[in-house]
């Protein structure tokens, strides 16, 4: 069942899905069940179940075959255990550079603005 604690049902749904498929219990080439069932399973509406199933799509761990069902992608669990990997981390870090940056200038910029004496009206 999906919690009531701010995150999206549809979130914690996929990172449900993706546990099981990390851990195993979904294996490789295993059908999901059906968007009824899991809706049934989370107490949630099938809308709900395609935004969780479209998420894990988009992350390539499961595919959907045309009239057959969706079903867990061979390799699925070792991606989501490979490391991550040194470039990544790299970015990771000119972006949290580039952000400390623009937040210093922003911090200048509003001195420059609000550093006058206040106009009364």
């Amino acid at each position: 069942m999906v919690e009531k604690s701010g995150r999206p049902g549809y979130l914690q749904i996929a990172d449900d899905l993706r546990t099981q498929i990390r851990t195993g219990s979904l294996a490789p080439g295993a059908a999901l069940p059906s968007t009824a069932q899991l809706g049934q399973r989370y107490d949630v509406s099938a809308s709900v179940v395609k935004a969780a199933i479209s998420v894990l799509r988009t992350e390539g761990l499961i595919v959907g075959q045309q009239g057959k069902g969706v079903f867990v992608r061979e390799g699925a669990a070792e991606s989501l255990q490979e490391p991550a990997s040194s470039e990544v981390m790299d970015q990771l870090s000119q972006m949290r550079s580039t952000l400390a940056a623009l937040g210093e200038r922003i911090a200048d910029l509003e001195k420059a603005v609000f550093q006058g004496p206040k106009r009364s009206r």
